[in-house]
């Protein structure tokens, strides 16, 4: 299943040291199916989105994501990808940009020539073979209908695609330069959000989290002192307020830290999937790893 991390500290700009693969090379880890994708994504101090992404498998060489990314930023997205739709390739490796914006997904959208004809002249901002990227060229183009506004961007394409195609599930980040997004729907995979004051539950403590899988892990010394709010897959360590999203939530983040959210898709998809109703690469890509 594929792992989606996001962070935001702003207004405040912080350092933070990635390790995306960061499992042993023991017998157990090498006989555990390998990913097939990591990516990091940050913006510089001017606002212009970085990202740094690799295809890996197990035939190709991971010294790229399992080198340690030293990056600041005031938000952050990473992601561990196992291929659904597209094949091993850079352009179908999260994080995608557009238009300034990075987003991530982790899921199963189907019934993609119905999602393309939908697109219309939109289909040019996508560059890869991936649903992710589909989905969000749909975010993209509702946003600009929507004047701007990401949060109702996110929830209009959503919407739709619960309303018309085939959806094992939908769960997205979305970061700017200062704000980040985050989608939980529905139910099939679990989104968790930190609320994180500076210094941790006891005060004055960087930030070191770990993923218990071994795949990510994150250390950031100047969130001793300063606040911020985290997404991810699973919790990723002890903190008692890690907060499971309600499937259909949609979180906002502003550029001042302050979080709100609510249920924008109250309702299960039109056309629910389960495991049986994926192709195999597919459904071997939603296992728990």
């Amino acid at each position: 299943m594929c792992r989606l991390f996001g962070l935001i500290s702003s207004p405040a700009r912080t350092h933070a040291t990635f390790w995306l693969l960061d499992a042993p090379d023991s017998l157990s880890a090498q006989s555990r199916r390998e990913p097939d994708g990591t990516g990091l994504g940050y913006f510089t101090a001017d606002g212009t989105p970085e990202v740094h992404k690799a295809p890996i498998a197990a035939f190709e060489d991971r010294d790229f994501a399992r080198e340690a990314r030293q990056v600041l930023s005031a938000t952050f997205l990473a992601h561990i990808r196992y291929a659904s739709t597209g094949g091993l390739d850079v352009r179908n490796t999260h994080p995608f940009e557009q238009q300034g914006r990075l987003f991530a997904h982790n899921g199963v959208i189907e019934g993609l020539d119905e999602l393309e004809r939908h697109l219309g002249e939109d289909l040019s901002l996508v560059r890869g073979d991936t649903d992710s990227e589909r989905f969000f060229a749909l975010v993209t183009r509702e946003t600009a209908a929507h004047g701007g506004d990401v949060s109702a961007g996110i929830a209009a394409a959503a919407r739709w695609v619960a309303a018309h195609l085939p959806v094992y599930a939908l769960n997205v980040v979305l970061v700017t330069a200062g704000e980040l997004w985050a989608l939980r729907y529905p139910a099939t995979h679990e989104l968790y959000v930190l609320q994180r004051p500076a210094g941790g539950r006891h005060g004055a403590r960087h930030l070191d989290h770990s993923g218990r899988h071994g795949h990510l892990r994150v250390h950031a010394a100047g969130l001793a002192d300063r606040a911020s709010v985290i997404v991810a897959s699973e919790p990723m360590d002890e903190d008692p307020h890690w907060r499971l999203l309600e499937p259909g939530e949609l979180v906002h983040v502003d550029r001042e830290l302050n979080t709100t959210s609510r249920v924008v898709l109250a309702d299960a998809p039109a056309r629910p999937m389960t495991l049986d109703d994926l192709r195999p690469e597919a459904a071997a890509s939603q296992k728990a790893v």
